[in-house]
């Protein structure tokens, strides 16, 4: 297993550093010993003070750095990396989220893949050699395997966000190849737990059952996802920035315990001691089956292992929501 140097000389850049993923690895990073540089911008896709509120803690910290800057800037990017020693950047900035992605589609490509060759021009320009990039699970389209390997085609995606994961991915390999930049492209399987977004299903869900209202349930529940807490996503973040052994590498992080929709809401239900009011729709274009995470290279290259389970995870998001 690879080991994480706790080093005070680490200096990390994450872009999307204020949000659900990105400030839950600042933390960590940060209790490590680690200088965390983070980009942002803010965007009101959903509340910014959500945002705000996710790196409060940490502005007086001598060993944070905030830049409130769009990926899509290069110029503003070029001064962020100018004015720091980087040894690595956590690429987790992007427009998130399927069925948006279907009535915008133009804005995602500029986010995702105009935004991803920004970070990796000012990675060359400014020469630093390691990226940990954040794909996604929704790359495999509607995969038929039993478990998702990431040695399956992914040449099928189903909606734009998908396609503008994988082209990342894409030309992550390309900047590996011509100027040796290290790579890691780590493939989330639908990241939960506390900081989640509002918009998503977990989060969403909880609310509305909690306050009694309905909830839209789309298809007949049997559609399945590998959700994975957000504390083991860090820690395979904190594996894929220590790994160092080969130039490039795709690699799934995901729960290892698929979980279907009829069962997350009942897993819901029992946590809160409520009963959802279940409005059944049809599927959605863009929305896949299912997700089952193949997770034995990420084992094998360091060390990853899930230590939460789905239950506790929901009980452990639960018990944030109704502190805040």
């Amino acid at each position: 297993m690879t080991q994480f140097n706790n080093s005070l000389s680490k200096s990390i850049l994450i872009t999307g550093g204020a949000g659900f993923i990105g400030s839950s690895l600042a933390d960590r990073l940060l209790s490590k010993g680690c200088k965390v540089i983070v980009v942002d911008n803010f965007s009101d896709y959903y509340d910014p003070q959500i945002k705000e509120r996710n790196v409060a803690l940490h502005l007086h910290d001598e060993n944070y750095k905030l830049y409130r800057v769009d990926i899509k800037d290069n110029k503003a990017l070029d001064y962020v990396f100018a004015g720091n020693k980087i040894d690595c950047v956590v690429h987790l900035a992007a427009s998130a989220g399927v069925r948006p992605s279907l009535e915008d589609p133009l804005f995602y490509v500029q986010q995702n893949m105009v935004g991803t060759v920004n970070v990796l021009e000012a990675m060359r320009q400014h020469n630093v050699k390691k990226l940990v990039y954040a794909s996604s699970s929704s790359v495999y389209g509607n995969c038929k395997a039993e478990l998702f390997s990431e040695d399956l085609k992914v040449t099928e995606p189903i909606s734009p966000y998908a396609a503008t994961k994988s082209a990342g991915e894409q030309l992550i390999y390309t900047y590996m190849h011509l100027f040796g930049i290290q790579s890691v492209c780590l493939r989330f399987f639908t990241v939960y737990g506390p900081r989640q977004r509002p918009d998503l299903a977990i989060n969403k869900f909880a609310r509305l059952i909690e306050a009694g209202k309905p909830i839209d349930m789309y298809g007949d529940g049997t559609t399945v996802r590998d959700y994975t807490f957000i504390d083991d996503i860090v820690c395979g973040i904190l594996g894929a920035i220590a790994y160092d052994e080969t130039p490039y590498e795709i690699v799934n992080l995901g729960g290892g315990e698929p979980v279907s929709l009829k069962r997350m809401i009942e897993t819901i239900e029992e946590t809160l001691g409520k009963k959802a009011i279940i409005n059944q729709m049809p599927m959605q274009p863009g929305d896949v089956v299912k997700t089952a995470a193949d997770i034995r290279k990420a084992q094998k290259l360091f060390g990853y292992q899930p230590q939460t389970s789905f239950k506790e995870g929901i009980r452990k998001f639960i018990e944030w929501k109704k502190s805040c």
